[in-house]
């Protein structure tokens, strides 16, 4: 109900009062209207704002459309006039409007009008301005919102949404990137994260020490006698109860007690101790008592000697001074330098006696009890015989230690490159597509090809009845012979590649196509799957009939084994775990090395089954290669470490060698020394001694012999591949530089 209605009906009162004095006793008792809640708050203001209170309304037993009807017409000019009045009224007053502006609507509920007020938005000012929605749910059990998009309901009924909430890893991320993640605590009611304030974490900091919780607690506070001094007598009793009998009275039970004693000491049932004679005296021999087996009792320590400072006549500068002194007295004694301060006497006579002797005995007979003591023996060790012994690297020669040549490719990069069986040859390739075959003694190039596409692989077979190399380019591998080659040996290549009469064909989806002219391109030419990408790595068998490609393809079409005498191609994996890096054939058994990103695989390709997984603990690996005898393996990854395996020994790396800067790129042992060699990004290469032994009981020898530098890093690229000659101690490199490079011994 508004003002003005309220002022209606006021005036209406006066002029029924005035028209009709009697009025039946019912009607003056009981005159009561049904409000809203909104109603009689606005009636409640309307009294406030005029003084006065308002008698109760009369009911009306006209019905309620006859006196809106009749009510109509009366209180239009009157609501007009009220209206204008208080707009006016506000207006002339604008300080005085404290509450924001209402507006009036019907009650759905009781059909009156009434007013209502927009809802309040707290400023900053406000306490809960910077708050969320509470949740207002209660105390119960936080299990029942389990199934349900929320947590609970705020304070106006309405649902308070569940956050989103992250799996373990959005958790640990959390802790990483934000440093302040530890400072909060989940709030079960929110279902959030909330950050705790400075003082709770020194509450919980306290607590994990063990230290009272409250910060302003002083444990070193002064004690406060309250009973203790004069006028501070207790004086009042404790306790108004009466004093118990038991206080005067003998007790009956500590009587019987007693009795029974008694009859026990008469009964003989208890005897006395005899006294003994204090003039007899007990004398035994010490000598006849046999040697004891024991170790005599350690020496004690010796107490330190005094220093300058605790003469009875120091040097000035021992001497403390007044801020000295009394730093030295407020700070506790267990927290002191030293148990006394220096003091200055003219004559020793008039030294007095010394405080804190007593004390001092105590505690050293306190540690010689309390403190265990054991005689140390010191070893004497000489330094250098803790390092190994290993051998000069000037008595392990040869090994490459300068570089002989260089070829170059001025228009790429080198990333790939192959050396002949025989050692003479070397063949190498570029990122442009060309592909060049040069001597190793002189550096002069015998022939060039230009192929499509970049070059990912190249590959010398490693037999000596035949000569020559297979390149690997965009889905395609290539064969290639080289020129100057004998008749005998061209001949046997030419029919090995492109034999007249062709094997059966079998189902496969690479496809073999031979040409009829060798010399200015491939002789034979394999399509690669669709999608298989281009081919980083070629490795052949050690008899030179089967060769494995391993393409950029993560998916069944990546590995391939190629047979030459059969001229068909099968997929070895099913199924990869991972994506493969590299493959190897075993020297001397059936076994295949499979490197994924993380693991080395080793299987049975007889039994077709998986023997063992090797766990070099590196994030990539890079390269990989395995030792003539097959019993040892060699893994290098982009993290910068060289792993050594011993097959025969365990899973796991026998040394770790780090002694590159940057990712490793090229491992290769030596097919005939005991050399092996590991190329890097940072432009250089290693060069170690490897001996294996056949004594199973004796380790491996490994001993770094050189560090060769000679390739340029460009664009964060260094040395990309290395090659060894079979035949000498030399070792061919490829670099990002574009230069290939020989060394030798």
């Amino acid at each position: 109900m508004t003002v003005a209605e309220a002022k209606k009906l006021l005036k209406k009162r006066k002029q029924q009062d005035e028209e009709a004095p009697e009025k039946p006793a019912f009607e003056e008792s009981v005159a009561l209207e049904m409000l809203s809640e909104d109603e009689n708050d606005a009636d409640a203001q309307s009294e406030s704002d005029d003084g006065e209170v308002d008698a109760f309304p009369e009911i009306d037993p006209r019905s309620d459309s006859e006196n809106e009807e009749s009510e109509k017409s009366e209180d239009d000019d009157d609501e007009l006039e009220e209206d204008v009045e208080e707009d006016s009224d506000e207006d002339s007053h604008p300080d005085l409007q404290i509450f924001p502006k209402s507006k009036t609507i019907v009650s759905d509920i009781t059909g009156q009008p009434k007013r209502v007020y927009p809802e309040i938005e707290p400023d900053y000012d406000s306490d809960s301005s910077t708050e969320d929605d509470p949740n207002r749910v209660g105390n119960v059990p936080m299990h029942w919102y389990d199934d349900l998009p929320h947590v609970g309901y705020d304070i106006n009924g309405k649902r308070v949404l569940r956050p989103a909430q992250g799996d373990e890893l959005d958790k640990f991320l959390q802790t990483v990137e934000d440093p302040t993640a530890w400072t909060s605590a989940f709030d079960k009611n929110a279902q959030m994260d909330k950050p705790l304030s400075a003082d709770e974490l020194d509450i919980i900091r306290r607590l994990q020490a063990g230290e009272n919780p409250d910060g302003d607690y002083d444990p070193y506070e002064p004690t406060v006698e309250w009973f203790t001094g004069k006028g501070k007598e207790e004086i009042m009793p404790l306790s108004a109860a009466p004093e118990p009998k038991r206080r005067w009275l003998p007790s009956k039970w500590e009587k019987q007690k007693i009795m029974k004693i008694v009859r026990a000491i008469r009964q003989g049932r208890i005897v006395g101790s005899k006294p003994t004679n204090a003039d007899t005296k007990s004398f035994y021999p010490i000598w006849n008592e046999l040697p004891s087996n024991q170790e005599p009792p350690l020496p004690a320590p010796k107490p330190r000697l005094p220093t300058n400072s605790e003469s009875y006549n120091p040097p000035a500068e021992y001497l403390p001074t007044d801020v000295e002194r009394k730093q030295w007295e407020n700070t506790d004694p267990e927290n002191r330098e030293r148990d006394y301060l220096p003091q200055k006497y003219s004559a020793l006579r008039l030294v007095p006696a010394y405080d804190r002797f007593i004390k001092e005995r105590f505690n050293r007979q306190l540690d010689l009890y309390l403190a265990p003591r054991i005689q140390r023996t010191k070893l004497n060790i000489d330094p250098n015989s803790l390092i190994p012994k290993l051998p000069s690297p000037s008595s392990l020669k040869p090994f490459p230690n300068y570089n002989s040549l260089k070829f170059s490719h001025v228009k790429g990069r080198v990333r790939c490159l192959s050396v002949s069986p025989d050692g003479a040859w070397v063949v190498s390739g570029d990122e442009e597509g060309m592909v060049s075959v040069w001597e190793v003694n002189v550096g002069r190039e015998i022939k060039r090809w230009k192929l499509d596409g970049k070059i990912g692989a190249i590959e010398w077979c490693p037999r000596t009845d035949v000569s020559f190399f297979v390149v690997g380019t965009e889905e395609k591998l290539h064969f290639f012979i080289p020129p100057h080659l004998t008749p005998s040996i061209f001949n046997l290549t030419h029919s090995l590649l492109a034999p007249a009469t062709l094997p059966p064909a079998t189902q496969s989806p690479i496809k073999w196509m031979s040409s009829a002219s060798s010399t200015d391109g491939s002789i034979l030419t394999l399509n690669l799957p669709s999608s298989s990408g281009l081919p980083k790595q070629l490795a052949w068998h050690r008899k030179g009939d089967y060769l494995a490609s391993v393409s950029s393809s993560e998916s069944q079409g990546g590995v391939w084994i190629h047979q030459m005498s059969r001229r068909h191609s099968q997929a070895p994996f099913k199924k990869i775990k991972g994506a493969v890096q590299l493959v190897l054939f075993h020297p001397t058994k059936p076994h295949f090395f499979v490197a994924t990103q993380r693991y080395v695989r080793v299987y049975n390709l007889a039994e077709q089954k998986l023997l063992k997984t090797l766990m070099p603990g590196i994030k990539w690996i890079s390269s990989m290669d395995v030792h003539p005898s097959g019993d040892h393996v060699i893994v290098g990854g982009y993290d910068r470490k060289l792993c050594w395996f011993d097959l025969e020994l365990s899973d796991k790396p026998y040394k770790i060698l780090r002694y590159h800067t940057r990712a490793i790129r090229s491992l290769q042992f030596h097919p005939t020394y005991p050399l092996f060699a590991s190329s890097s990004d940072d432009g250089s290469i290693q060069i170690f001694h490897a001996r294996v032994y056949s004594d199973l009981m004796t380790d491996p020898l490994i001993v770094p012999l050189k560090i060769l530098r000679g390739h340029d890093v460009k664009e964060g690229l260094g040395v990309l591949q290395i090659k060894w000659t079979n035949k000498q101690p030399w070792l061919v490199s490829a670099g990002a530089d574009g230069n290939v490079l020989v060394w030798c011994s």
